[in-house]
């Protein structure tokens, strides 16, 4: 590919980036109106038509790795983590 092709490919997909912004931030938006509404009626299941919207708790529990590197010492930790290595790719103008 030449100078002048990449180019364009950034250019094109700094605008697909932009919209695909767009996009995320109004599906964020509907999806919080519809959750407001679900709040403020007090449901976790609301029937629409032919759909079904479901805004529930979750509880979980996640390991405290910043806890544990404190409380047991950095050689433990490092005895059970290990490295991944993965690719990124970005562009800067």
């Amino acid at each position: 590919m030449s100078t002048i092709e990449i180019v364009s490919k950034i250019e094109s997909l700094k605008e697909w980036e932009a919209l695909q912004q767009e996009a995320a931030e109004m599906v964020e938006s509907i999806k919080d109106e519809i959750k407001r509404h679900m709040d403020t009626i007090g449901v976790e299941t609301l029937e629409a038509g032919q759909y079904i919207a479901r805004f529930t708790t979750v509880q979980s529990s996640r390991f405290d790795t910043k806890r544990f590197k404190h409380e047991q010492g950095e050689a433990l930790y490092k005895a059970y983590t290990k490295e991944v290595i993965s690719r990124r790719f970005s562009v800067s103008a």
